[in-house]
């Protein structure tokens, strides 16, 4: 799994701010809080931020998702009763867009919910290796032992 570190973090926060503000706001509050709570514990947070859609070499469009944290992990906010595959397709669909490997969609739902999602740039046409992001903090590739500890404390997390 990469950014497992980054993607920890960034659940932990989603956690603290489900615990003050519950169900119930709007998502632009969600999004503002995030934002805030992320900057606070010193991670960099670009909201919005415009990203071109390519197709066989054209600029076929934009879209901006809700946060993206330290230039490595898309951060999708919901606030909806229940995430349905729609949601999951828009993150699949940024992730697919961009050299961004990861996304968390993170509902602010009457019950939390969390999703990680992700999409190896490998497998992104067009893309070149030389454009890969998603690195530990000392720029390595996380280790299985990583990834399968992120597994299961994320496991725990939700129950």
């Amino acid at each position: 799994m990469k950014c497992v570190e980054l993607t920890q973090r960034i659940i932990g926060v989603f956690y603290e701010v489900y615990n003050e503000l519950g169900f119930g706001f709007l998502e632009s509050v969600y999004q503002k809080s995030m934002m805030l709570a992320l900057e606070q514990v010193g991670l960099r947070v670009a909201p919005k931020r415009p990203i071109a859609v390519w197709f066989r070499g054209a600029n076929v469009g934009n879209f901006a998702g809700d946060l993206v944290v330290e230039d490595c992990v898309f951060v999708e906010l919901k606030g909806v009763r229940a995430l349905d595959s729609a949601h999951e397709a828009q993150l699949l669909n940024y992730l697919r867009a961009t050299t961004i490997e990861v996304g968390l969609l993170l509902n602010f739902g009457p019950k939390p919910q969390v999703k990680r999602l992700a999409f190896d740039n490998v497998r992104k046409t067009g893309l070149r290796a030389a454009e890969l992001c998603c690195r530990t903090d000392d720029g390595a590739t996380p280790t299985s032992e990583e990834e399968a500890a992120a597994d299961d404390a994320d496991e725990r997390r939700l129950g």
